[in-house]
């Protein structure tokens, strides 16, 4: 098969989950093709993007801008200087009878542009995000033959970015899309409720491979210090204050106890300045954004992990957190959330322990527990690598991904495969009624 992915940034060290699919389709024998708004740092990525040498599949796309009369202008430049490579590609980008709105706004033209000189022939284009999804509609009207067009929903797109455009900012997308995948059940429901077919969407985890997160079950020796860790962005919505003012509470009872966050983001200065107010900078660390390895070096070396997730002002929420799949890979227990998809993937008593969204009273509470029954932490931990290794394998994930494909293309299934003709996409999810009241979305 030959596949578009289409994503927002490529490559992107944070979005780990679009490189598992990338390499693993290409390891499958397949052909894919990145198309990416904007080109980060290939000196800085993932290994697997050198490995694979992916910098030689990858093609910016030219940014749309939001001004029309700079927009027209530009346009025009890009149709002059591309026009005698791809005449006809050009030409019907701009067929305002066929395409209505999408050619009069200029989106087919800046599509065509980024399609010169490529391939012109694609059976899938997979946008990674359903913000993707009118860029997606763009290259199946003007591929040919038509490609079918896939949508995953993975986080921001169906929260903060449905919040902020209201609930028909993909009503004019939707019949021209052949199949949806969210990366969570508490999502897929989010898609229904804009009004999408139940058979038309399936649940399609982002997996790891395990096999690079060496399990050890986690044990506390005499005179050791407890540590903990968190990884993610420093935005709202990883709920980093509350992590802090739990972790500073119950370092007065435990004294010997360190927490280190890794990453970085627009809440640094509050966050530290958070922790000089609480006088928690002996035992509390923002260390910035690591590489993989360093990070799994660090992992290795900690007791629990924190992913004290919560829904931002801006309506932004997480999925099953991918940070929280390799802490669970590597045995350590952890402590999250009521919030989005994340009871998808941490079973509340079983691996780790759930708490309601902004409540670092609660966090505390079981963050006590925890670090007054260390003799739990083995079995929380193997509880939790299971767990993984059964929903969350990418090689499982990435074999059901290639089925999603083979239906979308399949005779029978031009309208994308059904409830009844599909292999079931994702394991047995956890009830909603498991939720406190107080955190239903």
């Amino acid at each position: 098969m030959r596949i578009a992915f289409l994503v927002a940034d490529f490559p992107c060290l944070s979005e780990t989950f679009v490189l598992n699919q990338v390499t693993g389709l290409i390891d499958r024998g397949h052909q894919v093709d990145i198309y990416t708004n904007r080109v980060g740092d290939w000196a800085v990525s993932h290994p697997d993007v050198g490995r694979y040498r992916l910098w030689e599949r990858t093609y910016p796309m030219p940014e749309v801008p939001q001004n029309y009369i700079w927009r027209a202008l530009k346009g025009f430049w890009l149709a002059l200087i591309h026009i005698h490579r791809a005449p006809l590609l050009i030409l019907r980008s701009l067929n305002l009878v066929a395409y209505g709105e999408q050619a009069l706004n200029l989106w087919l033209l800046y599509t065509a542009v980024a399609l010169v000189g490529r391939p012109q022939a694609y059976d899938i284009i997979h946008c990674q995000f359903g913000t993707q999804g009118y860029r997606g509609l763009a290259f199946k009207r003007l591929l040919r033959s038509t490609p079918r067009l896939l949508l995953m929903f993975r986080g921001f797109d169906i929260s903060r970015y449905v919040q902020e455009g209201g609930d028909r900012v993909y009503r004019q997308l939707f019949p021209d899309v052949d199949y949806c995948l969210a990366n969570c059940d508490f999502f897929r429901h989010r898609v229904l409720a804009l009004g999408w077919s139940s058979d038309r969407i399936a649940v399609h985890f982002s997996g790891l491979d395990t096999n690079k997160f060496t399990f050890r079950p986690r044990q506390l020796e005499p005179d050791q210090p407890v540590r903990l860790a968190t990884t993610g962005r420093l935005v709202e919505k990883k709920g980093l204050e509350f992590a802090i003012r739990a972790v500073a509470q119950q370092a007065q009872r435990y004294p010997n106890l360190t927490y280190t966050i890794i990453g970085d983001g627009p809440l640094h200065p509050a966050l530290q300045q958070l922790i000089i107010e609480l006088q928690a900078e002996s035992y509390i660390h923002l260390v910035g954004w690591k590489n993989e390895a360093e990070i799994v070096e660090i992992l290795d070396r900690c007791h629990l992990f924190v992913a004290p997730s919560v829904t931002a002002a801006d309506g932004n929420q997480d999925a099953p957190v991918n940070v929280l799949k390799e802490a669970m890979a590597m045995g350590l227990p952890v402590l999250s959330t009521y919030h989005g998809g994340i009871p998808e993937l941490v079973e509340d008593g079983v691996s780790g322990f759930l708490v309601p969204e902004r409540d670092a009273d609660a966090l505390a509470e079981r963050l006590g527990y925890l670090l007054d029954h260390p003799e739990r932490w083995p079995e929380l931990g193997i509880a939790g690598r299971r767990f993984v290794e059964r929903h969350f394998d990418i090689q499982m994930l990435n074999d059901r991904l290639v089925q999603v494909y083979d239906r979308l293309l399949s005779p029978v299934n031009q309208s994308g495969p059904r409830s009844s003709d599909r292999t079931p996409l994702s394991p047995p999810l956890p009830s909603s009624s498991m939720r406190p009241a107080s955190v239903e979305k």
